[in-house]
């Protein structure tokens, strides 16, 4: 049985979500295996919506199990008020629904709180945060005095780890002008919480092994997008995580043999949030065109997007170091009307013309795109479901990206209603 992975290709905002509820009704398992709540998926069933920050995609979905995995960052209270906000929509979550790994390391309020100070600094360059606390619950993961969901179950434990993560926060805070945390009150928020969270804990590493060695079908859910990987993205313009496809074994407890299909998720034009690098970026109409009628609004922030042409060079690159199989393709209306459409091929740096995107920040940054022009159409692709739906030209426009990118398309979306896909190759085929 197919285990596949779903990992955004650009800078996030792919149209993950919908993928991940369209491959829902093919796997038994859906699991979260890196980022925080700073990333939103917006599911559309039924004409209802549903957002989702923490959650994995799969738990408005009856029959499923989601899990949220050791690579992940947990912001307890918002984790408890989005399953309010669901419960309000009709969704129940259970025990039986959704488990957290034991190992999850907390967000807790005083990552939030640095995280704004930092950004709020204004000898220091931005980098585009949303202030939730992600970056800073990750470094103290690595610097090893971080809290993890299975510490809420002992006291003295618990105790233990405020007080060695306190040492280095309190001593940041002073440095920031920021008050000191106050220990007991926060020992006593997390044991307030401890119960509700305590019940949805379990060995997820154990649990998925379980359940691969049954033959049934895992969904790796990835947030954010690839050009945002703390190792590979444009650094230092990044998550504070691996958002690529091999995290979804060391962000779960599987090995990489778990994995048997990566699907890549590409939006047919260019978007990102915050700051950074962004070669094709548009400033112009065909900009404010693209962000208008794709409604171009970060789900978790709300912060209007960045937008431009399809760069085939930042796709190439990011199907390679994610072991792309196959690419989704994400909000091809949007293109709808355009007379002429450009995609980038390669990048003019100080003369030299490049075929991928230089590591340093700084020739990133002196990139010039490098575009051949396509006629667009005049016709709607909206809702189409089958490539006879489509216009010749629109037909053409994908088959360019596919020999660009050199990765075939599996999936073709055309609106948000989940039924408007064209399915080309089923990831989860025997």
């Amino acid at each position: 049985m197919a285990n596949v992975v779903v990992v955004g290709a650009q800078w996030g905002d792919e149209g993950k979500g919908k993928i991940v509820d369209w491959l829902c009704e093919r796997a038994d398992v859906v699991a979260r295996f890196q980022g925080g709540h700073n990333a939103g998926h917006t599911l559309v069933i039924d004409g209802k919506v549903y957002k989702l920050h923490a959650l994995p995609s799969g738990v408005v979905r009856g029959g499923k199990l989601s899990v949220i995995g050791n690579g992940v960052v947990l912001d307890p209270w918002h984790l408890l008020s989005e399953i309010e906000t669901l419960r309000g929509q009709g969704v129940e979550i259970t025990p039986e629904t959704l488990m957290i790994a034991e190992n999850t390391p907390l967000i807790l309020p005083f990552h939030g709180e640095l995280d704004r100070a930092r950004e709020g600094q204004t000898a220091v360059a931005k980098i585009g945060t949303t202030g939730r606390g992600i970056g800073p619950a990750y470094e103290d993961k690595v610097g090893r005095r971080v809290i993890r969901v299975a510490d809420l179950g002992d006291r003295a434990t618990l105790e233990t780890r405020i007080d060695r993560a306190l040492v280095h926060h309190n001593a940041l805070r002073a440095g920031l002008g920021l008050p000191a945390v106050d220990a007991d009150a926060l020992l006593r928020d997390l044991l307030a919480i401890a119960p509700e969270i305590l019940r949805f804990a379990a060995p997820v590493w154990k649990v998925l092994n379980e359940k691969r060695r049954a033959g049934k079908r895992i969904l790796f859910e990835g947030a954010q997008g690839a050009l945002l990987d703390v190792d590979f993205g444009t650094y230092p313009f990044v998550t504070s995580s691996n958002v690529i496809a091999g995290q979804a074994a060391t962000g779960t407890g599987l090995g990489p043999g778990a994995v048997d299909y990566v699907l890549g998720i590409v939006k047919a034009y260019t978007t990102r949030v915050g700051e950074g690098p962004f070669p094709t970026e548009l400033q112009d109409d065909d900009g404010q065109r693209l962000g208008e009628r794709g409604h171009e609004f970060g789900t978790t922030t709300g912060r209007k997007r960045r937008c431009g042409w399809f760069d085939a060079v930042l796709v190439r690159q990011t199907c390679a170091t994610s072991g792309v199989n196959g690419i989704a393709l994400t909000k091809l209306d949007v293109l709808d009307g355009f007379e002429r459409l450009r995609i980038c091929t390669g990048y003019d740096l100080d003369g030299q013309v490049l075929d991928h995107l230089p590591t340093a920040s700084d020739a990133q940054a002196r990139c010039v795109p490098i575009y051949e022009e396509m006629p667009g159409w005049s016709e709607s692709t909206e809702g189409a479901r089958s490539w006879a739906d489509l216009p010749a030209a629109a037909i053409k426009y994908v088959r360019r990206v596919e020999e660009l990118i050199g990765c075939p398309v599996a999936l073709l979306s055309t609106s948000p209603e989940r039924e408007d896909t064209i399915l080309v190759t089923d990831p989860y085929a025997d």
